[in-house]
């Protein structure tokens, strides 16, 4: 997945983690597991990055499964750095 801006999004736990790359995953949804960016938080080690146009896709699917996120995150790189914004919850 190559993307100048994507989003982030943590977790409450590994364990919610995983259970939100499967329901992705069943849905087809383009997405990459990747270790949570030290810049967001060093709680849970998972973390999903996805393109920034399925966002209503990943609010939805969250509320309906009630998926125990911690917040989601435009994440880009200008300049060399990283640069993060909290977009939600």
């Amino acid at each position: 997945m190559i993307a100048k801006q994507f989003g982030i999004l943590t977790f409450e736990s590994t364990h919610h983690a995983i259970e939100g790359e499967k329901l992705f995953k069943s849905i087809g949804l383009d997405f990459k597991t990747i270790p949570t960016p030290r810049e967001i938080t060093s709680s849970c080690g998972l973390s999903i990055k996805f393109y920034l146009k399925d966002i209503n896709k990943i609010k939805e699917i969250i509320n309906k499964n009630k998926l125990a996120i911690k917040g989601i995150y435009k994440f880009w790189k200008e300049n060399g750095r990283n640069h993060i914004e909290k977009i939600c919850c």
